[in-house]
């Protein structure tokens, strides 16, 4: 036995009152707290600290060392990784055992493994949602210059994001970090989430007692298939006239709207003198979750902020504001009149976990309301008749 070697990232505990010297699977202490967990293939637990809880998993020394480097890789390119806090190495054992390393991440929060969103043995109304969720997932990270090596269901962590879904890569042991990654790599990469995914789709359909040609043994190839054309659009050339310069705005504008950020673009002509080549390039899908960060601080998905940057723009647009200053006054006011007095009122009463999934949920019904009356409803009775109707949600897409 021995005291191991700790890598800790700043901003997060020290971990020293652990007990290293025994597994995981073995421990018996106070900061142990039960958390929603996915299917694990190496042992699993978390901790509870004044700076949040964080998940503990044991792995050979090899593979820890890997998924904590290409997990800080990501950290600084994509949010749509858990965040790793420190590694773990226990020099005193041999480096190929399972207890030999371990990888500390903050415990994602609002998030839940994929078998909450099952409906029999598929996925029902949700279908759609995870389709886009694991594809948008894969297309950032392919972006960013990761290869997964195996994306998977279980793999992934979720959670709810206005009227969507939201998918967090949460293994990276096989993972590895590329400055681009070829044709070759993205295409490997989906050939193992496919065969993955049909291989978890076979064992809910056993699980329900369905014959697996019952299966829904296609969710694979349809992810695939999403992630092929949301890759050509964000990266195919973009071939115009250079009278039309238009086009050059539409594109960034369409990329926008798929909450991807577009940090540069080459502007190329062609052997013909009339025409140009556009090169774009992409970062990570956090267009609208900056722009709400940097225009009011409020942490927020991607789905969330772009409905939040609405309800801002609308309130905005009510008080006939145009100017940079009025904008950064307005802005003020949206939060101290609309979004921090219904979200306190949202901690207060509401059943779920993140208030501002709550506030968009809360949008949504204002919206319904608006619309059946034709005209603006307050917010004070807009939060009174979504409690009176249970505080429903953001329905699925019909």
């Amino acid at each position: 036995m021995g005291t191991p070697k700790l890598h800790i990232r700043p901003g997060n505990p020290e971990f020293l009152d652990l007990p290293w010297d025994a597994p995981v699977d073995a421990w018996e202490h106070p900061r142990l707290v039960d958390m929603p967990a996915g299917v694990h293939r190496h042992p699993v637990v978390f901790v509870a600290y004044e700076e949040g809880v964080y998940a503990i998993k044991e792995m050979p020394l090899r593979l820890s060392r890997r998924e904590f480097g290409v997990m800080s890789a990501l950290q600084q390119l994509t949010h749509r990784a858990a965040e790793p806090a420190g590694l773990v190495e226990r020099s005193w054992l041999d480096p190929h055992e399972e207890q030999a390393g371990a990888v500390v991440t903050r415990y994602v929060e609002h998030a839940f493994p994929y078998r909450r969103l099952l409906s029999g043995p598929g996925f029902g109304a949700r279908r759609t949602q995870m389709l886009d969720a694991v594809a948008g997932l894969l297309v950032e990270l392919h972006i960013a210059g990761c290869y997964w090596g195996d994306c998977s269901l279980s793999n992934v962590l979720y959670r709810f994001d206005a009227g969507g879904i939201e998918a967090i890569m949460i293994d990276g042991e096989t993972s590895e970090m590329h400055p681009t990654l070829s044709q070759g790599q993205r295409l490997q990469d989906l050939e193992i989430m496919q065969e993955n995914v049909a291989g978890e789709m076979a064992d809910i359909a056993a699980m329900n007692e369905v014959p697996v040609l019952e299966a829904d043994l296609a969710l694979g190839e349809d992810i695939a298939r999403r992630y092929q054309a949301l890759w050509a659009e964000l990266t195919e050339d973009l071939i115009i006239d250079r009278n039309e310069a238009y086009k050059i705005r539409e594109r960034i504008g369409r990329i926008n709207d798929l909450g991807f950020a577009v940090i540069d673009f080459d502007i190329v002509p062609t052997d013909s003198g009339h025409v140009v080549k556009m090169f774009t390039r992409v970062g990570g899908r956090t267009f609208n979750t900056d722009t709400l960060r940097e225009l009011t601080g409020v942490e927020a998905s991607e789905n969330q902020a772009k409905l939040l940057l609405g309800d801002l723009n609308y309130y905005l647009a009510k008080l006939g504001i145009t100017s940079s200053t009025g904008k950064s006054v307005g802005t003020f006011k949206w939060l101290t009149d609309s979004f921090e007095p219904v979200v306190a009122r949202i901690t207060e009463v509401w059943h779920g976990t993140d208030p501002v999934q709550g506030y968009c949920d809360f949008l949504h019904h204002r919206m319904e309301l608006a619309t059946a009356r034709g005209e603006d409803v307050p917010n004070d009775e807009t939060f009174d008749s979504w409690a009176a109707s249970g505080f429903p949600g953001i329905p699925l897409p019909g």
